[in-house]
């Protein structure tokens, strides 16, 4: 892994959000959920496709806090265009556990 400088992680914004919907999307060959995420006034509604199908079903992620990066380049999967890229974690078997806040923090704040 290569060593960047403090001005190259400040291109990366990431950035705290709260999941409106989740839906089941298993037209892929590796099925997901269809997150819709409100990151607040500045940003907006953004949606994201996630393998998250092993540690969460959809009613248990309405209304999570999670962290996303949000200013990659949208990415086409399957019929859905990924606005962001939602962080996780892999647990044991290597399937993500998604990073979150254990603090009420507003949509659209950014990690520093």
């Amino acid at each position: 892994m290569g060593i960047i400088s403090y001005d190259d992680f400040l291109k990366v914004e990431i950035c705290v959000g709260t999941i409106l919907t989740a839906e089941e999307n298993n037209l892929l060959k590796k099925p997901s959920i269809v997150l819709t995420i409100d990151f607040g006034k500045k940003i907006g509604i953004k949606k994201s496709s996630a393998q998250l199908k092993s540690n969460y079903t959809c009613k248990e992620l309405i209304d999570r806090k999670i962290l996303a990066v949000i200013n990659f380049a949208p990415k086409q999967i399957g019929t859905i265009l990924s606005e962001v890229l939602v962080l996780g974690l892999p647990d044991e078997n290597n399937e993500p556990i998604l990073v979150s806040p254990n603090s009420k923090i507003i949509n659209g704040k950014r990690l520093y």
